[in-house]
């Protein structure tokens, strides 16, 4: 069946022109089906709010509220700070921050001096923050003060230059400072003693910066933004470059999904801004001059329920997990969800019963989405107030094709399962210093995800399996190869393979199978193992379960089937069921 027009070209030659998106006549009621971005650099997007709503709430923090003047004039002295410490257009600079109101005024502040963010997840370890450091070339960082013992290393051995420390107490008035201080901060940081150095420098000393109007000159397209860091098949995530105009697009993009939306919404920020989805949540915030209710620890449920009763939040984003977690709260029926018109789920597949019991109980709509970072990262979304399809991940945005191929390229017609491929204005520029991962990933501009999907006839996509081996663990992905790698440094590990098992309330969850060396058999234990993989990766990443063999199902060749393992597990679970 010919629905696209262009199926049975190959995405090497097609004119994307000539694809019919059919897909577009779902769109709810006021989404255009192309859109006019502005070519601009990324910080405009924050100051055309302070210019035309300059008195607006842009967020709201333990009480402390900061209107989007105060975000652009704080933004102005972050960036004479970074100039002064000598900071050039191209520079790359490391912000490890969870969803604190520093993180927008540093990223812009960034942007205007023509650095790059360089993301990285606040919980890492000192190993894998020194790869990121490493890897980019950075030499400066804005970090969460909770981390301090694990970047120390890095400023004693000379690989940090200079280090901004970032308090949650920087954003909380005398009063709560106070209580902060007493009853709460040292569960939430932890007892941390920062040393005085000239390499550490504290946020309110950033502060006392005069602003400026100085900006390095960007070309939108080109210039690259930030590096938000991916696993990859060599087992060591790698960074993709987004654009300036990549960042605006997608924000953009976003912005346009809800029609409904006005500057009186208000939306909790829980979606981490480390990760590529919760960063572009917040500049789609800041296009709708919408107020934030940022959530520092997505882990802590009862904050959400409570986030969106006081505030009477109108929408957030979040992953399956989030959502579970929330319907499963034993103090959920305390709080009135009822405010919410519209949530959205990404990063995992949404189990059909979830979506179900959260619109019963909000009376609001929560729909599935798809992204990777190598796009911004939102490529599809279900309406939101139209057509849903059970297990669905949606239609493509505006500006975007999708398509799905065999292993020569091809366009497949519909119902016949591939790979998704996707051609868009937010699609990545490529993978920072990995020329042949880009060549292989990027073909005639389309983007190659390595997810297998199928599109049915009116141009909803299902993701049917994964082609690579990611592990999609409560929203995180989680690469085998890199969980292996910490295995096989064990003194007692022969072999080591990770898969991702189903679990009901992460989606997946990592296993561990391991072979021991023959002297270590019945000494080492999975305790052992616990506590030497929670020494070197973040906890997400820790295997949860290990199961010990005398050997691993192999290929003609000797690699290890993990295919095999995920089936043997599938099986186990069926016999259960």
């Amino acid at each position: 069946m010919n629905v696209l027009g262009v199926e049975g070209e190959n995405i090497r030659e097609v004119d994307v022109t000539k694809i019919n998106r059919v897909w577009t006549k779902f769109y709810d009621e006021g989404v255009r089906a192309n859109i006019d971005y502005p070519v601009m650099p990324a910080y405009r997007i924050l100051e055309d709010a302070a210019a035309s709503d300059p008195d607006k709430i842009c967020f709201e923090f333990f009480g402390t509220k900061w209107t989007y003047r105060q975000m652009k004039d704080a933004s102005d002295k972050v960036a004479n700070f970074l100039f002064d410490i000598g900071v050039e257009k191209g520079d790359r600079i490391v912000v490890a921050l969870p969803n604190l109101p520093h993180y927008a005024i540093i990223a812009n502040a960034i942007y205007k001096v023509g650095g790059i963010v360089v993301q990285c997840n606040p919980i890492y370890t000192e190993r894998e923050i020194r790869y990121i450091v490493k890897n980019s070339g950075a030499t400066r960082m804005f970090a969460f003060e909770g981390m301090y013992p694990r970047i120390r290393p890095l400023i004693e051995d000379g690989t940090l230059e200079k280090v901004v420390i970032c308090r949650i107490e920087d954003f909380l008035g005398f009063v709560m400072s106070a209580l902060f201080k007493a009853f709460l901060k040292k569960k939430m940081v932890g007892k941390v003693d920062i040393d005085r150095r000239k390499e550490v420098v504290f946020w309110q000393d950033v502060l006392k910066y005069e602003r400026t109007d100085k900006r390095a000159e960007i070309n939108p397209k080109e210039d690259v933004a930030m590096f938000q860091y991916t696993g990859g098949t060599t087992g060591f995530p790698k960074a993709v470059m987004l654009t300036h105009y990549n960042l605006v697009v997608n924000a953009y993009q976003v912005a346009e999904w809800d029609p409904r939306t006005t500057p009186s919404d208000v939306a909790v920020g829980c979606l981490p801004v480390f990760h590529v989805y919760g960063m572009t949540m917040l500049n789609s915030s800041a296009v709708l001059r919408m107020e934030v209710i940022p959530i520092p620890d997505p882990r802590d449920v009862e904050a959400i329920l409570k986030a969106v009763h006081k505030y009477k939040a109108t929408t957030f984003t979040g992953v399956p997990t989030m959502f579970i977690s929330m319907l499963n709260h034993p103090k959920l029926s305390k709080y009135d969800l009822t405010s919410l018109r519209v949530c959205v789920s990404g990063a995992a597949p949404l189990p059909v019963e979830v979506k179900r019991k959260w619109e019963e109980i909000t009376g609001g709509k929560l729909v599935e989405g798809y992204g990777l970072s190598e796009a911004s990262p939102v490529t599809h979304c279900n309406p939101l107030y139209g057509l849903n399809k059970a297990g669905s991940i949606g239609v493509p945005y505006p500006d975007t094709y999708a398509v799905v191929i065999d292993e020569e390229g091809n366009i497949l017609p519909p119902g016949e399962e591939g790979e998704l491929a996707i051609y868009g204005p937010q699609v990545m520029k490529g993978y920072w210093m990995m020329d042949e991962e880009t060549e292989k990933t990027l073909i005639n501009g389309w983007l190659l995800t390595g997810d297998m999907a199928k599109m049915d006839e009116d141009g909803y996509f299902y993701i049917v399996d994964r082609k690579k081996d990611m592990i999609v663990a409560g929203g995180y992905n989680i690469y085998p190869r890199e969980v292996e790698e910490v295995l096989f440094e064990h003194p007692a590990v022969a072999e080591a393979a990770v898969v991702g098992v189903p679990d009901p309330y992460r989606g997946e969850t990592v296993k561990a199978f391991v072979v021991l060396r023959p002297e270590y058999k019945g000494k080492v234990t999975e305790k052992d193992l616990d506590k030497f993989c929670r020494e070197r990766l973040a906890a997400y990443k820790v295997p949860r379960l290990y199961e010990f063999r005398d050997e691993l199902p192999k290929s003609l060749v000797g690699k290890v089937l993990r295919r095999v393992l995920r089936e043997e597990e599938a099986e186990k679970l069926k016999k259960k069921s």
